[in-house]
Protein backbone atom coordinates (compact mmCIF):
# COMPACT_ATOMS: atom_id res chain seq x y z
CA UNK A 1 0.00 0.00 0.00
CA UNK A 2 1.31 3.23 -0.98
CA UNK A 3 1.46 6.43 1.48
CA UNK A 4 -1.09 7.99 -0.43
CA UNK A 5 -3.28 5.14 -0.52
CA UNK A 6 -2.74 4.45 3.31
CA UNK A 7 -3.98 7.94 3.83
CA UNK A 8 -7.22 7.87 2.07
CA UNK A 9 -8.12 4.70 3.64
CA UNK A 10 -9.25 1.30 3.12
CA UNK A 11 -12.50 2.01 1.50
CA UNK A 12 -10.27 3.84 -1.11
CA UNK A 13 -8.11 1.15 -1.73
CA UNK A 14 -11.09 -1.44 -2.33
CA UNK A 15 -12.18 0.91 -4.69
CA UNK A 16 -8.64 1.75 -6.38
CA UNK A 17 -9.11 -0.35 -9.26
CA UNK A 18 -12.41 0.94 -10.54
CA UNK A 19 -10.94 4.46 -10.46
CA UNK A 20 -8.04 2.99 -13.20
CA UNK A 21 -10.69 1.76 -15.29
CA UNK A 22 -12.73 4.25 -17.99
CA UNK A 23 -15.26 2.90 -20.27
CA UNK A 24 -16.36 4.03 -24.26
CA UNK A 25 -18.64 2.83 -26.68
CA UNK A 26 -18.32 1.26 -30.10
CA UNK A 27 -20.35 -0.18 -32.37
CA UNK A 28 -22.94 -0.64 -29.80
CA UNK A 29 -20.47 -2.60 -27.14
CA UNK A 30 -19.26 -0.82 -23.90
CA UNK A 31 -15.34 -1.37 -23.55
CA UNK A 32 -13.63 -1.29 -20.80
CA UNK A 33 -9.76 0.37 -20.48
CA UNK A 34 -7.17 0.07 -17.78
CA UNK A 35 -5.55 3.51 -17.37
CA UNK A 36 -1.77 2.85 -17.11
CA UNK A 37 0.07 4.60 -14.61
CA UNK A 38 2.84 7.08 -15.50
CA UNK A 39 5.64 4.36 -15.73
CA UNK A 40 2.91 2.19 -17.73
CA UNK A 41 2.65 4.83 -20.69
CA UNK A 42 6.11 5.24 -21.32
CA UNK A 43 7.23 2.11 -21.76
CA UNK A 44 4.02 1.97 -23.92
CA UNK A 45 5.29 4.87 -25.83
CA UNK A 46 8.97 3.95 -25.69
CA UNK A 47 7.77 0.35 -27.53
CA UNK A 48 6.08 2.42 -29.70
CA UNK A 49 8.40 4.70 -30.82
CA UNK A 50 11.40 2.26 -30.64
CA UNK A 51 9.89 -0.64 -33.08
CA UNK A 52 11.58 -3.81 -33.12
CA UNK A 53 14.56 -3.72 -35.92
CA UNK A 54 13.84 -7.48 -36.37
CA UNK A 55 10.02 -6.24 -37.12
CA UNK A 56 10.62 -3.96 -39.42
CA UNK A 57 12.78 -6.12 -41.58
CA UNK A 58 10.30 -9.04 -41.56
CA UNK A 59 7.67 -6.70 -42.60
CA UNK A 60 9.83 -4.98 -45.20
CA UNK A 61 10.47 -8.06 -46.29
CA UNK A 62 7.13 -8.95 -47.39
CA UNK A 63 6.90 -5.50 -48.94
CA UNK A 64 9.58 -5.72 -51.28
CA UNK A 65 9.05 -9.46 -51.85
CA UNK A 66 6.67 -8.69 -54.69
CA UNK A 67 8.94 -6.10 -56.08
CA UNK A 68 12.52 -8.46 -56.69
CA UNK A 69 10.55 -9.61 -59.88
CA UNK A 70 11.33 -5.54 -61.44
CA UNK A 71 14.80 -5.52 -59.93
CA UNK A 72 16.36 -6.51 -62.91
CA UNK A 73 14.21 -5.22 -65.72
CA UNK A 74 15.09 -1.41 -64.80
CA UNK A 75 11.66 -0.22 -64.08
CA UNK A 76 11.31 3.73 -64.01
CA UNK A 77 9.11 3.81 -60.93
CA UNK A 78 11.35 1.46 -58.87
CA UNK A 79 14.93 2.19 -57.77
CA UNK A 80 16.96 -0.60 -56.08
CA UNK A 81 19.77 0.13 -53.84
CA UNK A 82 22.06 -1.79 -51.36
CA UNK A 83 19.33 -1.68 -48.61
CA UNK A 84 16.50 -0.35 -49.69
CA UNK A 85 13.81 0.10 -52.44
CA UNK A 86 12.16 2.96 -53.79
CA UNK A 87 8.75 3.32 -55.57
CA UNK A 88 8.80 6.44 -57.12
CA UNK A 89 10.99 8.30 -54.70
CA UNK A 90 9.23 6.70 -51.49
CA UNK A 91 11.01 4.54 -49.61
CA UNK A 92 9.83 0.87 -48.45
CA UNK A 93 12.07 0.32 -45.26
CA UNK A 94 10.97 3.78 -44.07
CA UNK A 95 7.48 2.85 -44.94
CA UNK A 96 7.36 -0.61 -42.99
CA UNK A 97 8.89 1.36 -40.01
CA UNK A 98 5.74 3.07 -40.27
CA UNK A 99 3.39 0.46 -40.34
CA UNK A 100 5.93 -1.57 -37.62
CA UNK A 101 4.76 1.48 -35.87
CA UNK A 102 1.25 1.62 -36.34
CA UNK A 103 0.96 -2.14 -35.93
CA UNK A 104 2.36 -1.97 -32.00
CA UNK A 105 0.66 1.51 -31.21
CA UNK A 106 -2.72 -0.73 -32.83
CA UNK A 107 -1.57 -3.48 -29.90
CA UNK A 108 -0.16 -1.67 -27.20
CA UNK A 109 -3.47 -0.17 -26.92
CA UNK A 110 -5.52 -2.59 -27.50
CA UNK A 111 -3.72 -5.04 -24.71
CA UNK A 112 -5.64 -1.96 -22.42
CA UNK A 113 -8.57 -3.29 -23.06
CA UNK A 114 -10.24 -5.07 -20.29
CA UNK A 115 -11.45 -8.29 -20.64
CA UNK A 116 -14.74 -8.96 -19.39
CA UNK A 117 -14.43 -12.72 -19.01
CA UNK A 118 -12.34 -13.36 -15.43
CA UNK A 119 -8.82 -14.80 -15.60
CA UNK A 120 -8.72 -13.36 -19.68
CA UNK A 121 -5.67 -11.61 -19.91
CA UNK A 122 -4.60 -10.02 -23.62
CA UNK A 123 -0.96 -9.15 -22.53
CA UNK A 124 0.33 -11.88 -24.75
CA UNK A 125 -1.88 -10.85 -27.53
CA UNK A 126 -0.03 -9.75 -31.27
CA UNK A 127 -1.39 -7.67 -34.38
CA UNK A 128 -2.21 -10.59 -36.14
CA UNK A 129 -4.80 -11.64 -33.96
CA UNK A 130 -6.22 -8.70 -33.80
CA UNK A 131 -6.45 -8.31 -37.61
CA UNK A 132 -8.26 -11.29 -37.55
CA UNK A 133 -10.55 -10.00 -35.60
CA UNK A 134 -11.14 -6.32 -37.21
CA UNK A 135 -10.59 -4.32 -40.08
CA UNK A 136 -7.88 -1.37 -39.84
CA UNK A 137 -10.97 1.04 -39.99
CA UNK A 138 -12.09 -0.34 -36.49
CA UNK A 139 -8.74 -0.52 -35.51
CA UNK A 140 -8.04 2.63 -35.40
CA UNK A 141 -11.29 3.61 -34.26
CA UNK A 142 -10.87 1.42 -31.03
CA UNK A 143 -7.52 2.91 -30.64
CA UNK A 144 -8.45 6.64 -31.36
CA UNK A 145 -11.45 6.05 -28.14
CA UNK A 146 -8.53 4.13 -26.12
CA UNK A 147 -6.17 7.16 -26.52
CA UNK A 148 -8.99 9.63 -25.43
CA UNK A 149 -9.78 7.71 -22.67
CA UNK A 150 -6.58 7.64 -21.44
CA UNK A 151 -5.44 10.93 -21.63
CA UNK A 152 -8.35 13.14 -22.36
CA UNK A 153 -7.41 16.57 -23.44
CA UNK A 154 -8.50 20.04 -21.78
CA UNK A 155 -11.47 20.61 -22.75
CA UNK A 156 -12.80 16.95 -22.24
CA UNK A 157 -11.41 17.06 -18.59
CA UNK A 158 -13.46 20.58 -18.30
CA UNK A 159 -16.28 19.68 -20.45
CA UNK A 160 -16.62 22.43 -22.39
Amino acid sequence: MTKLGSALGSAYEAKRKDLLIRKFELGGHTFKVRVPLVSESDEIYRRISEPSSDRINSIYQSMVEPLMQFKDEGAESFKFTDDDVLVEGRSMREAAKAKCITETRITEFIKLLVPEIENESLADLTYEEIEVEWPLSVQLAICEKIGEVISPTYREARKN
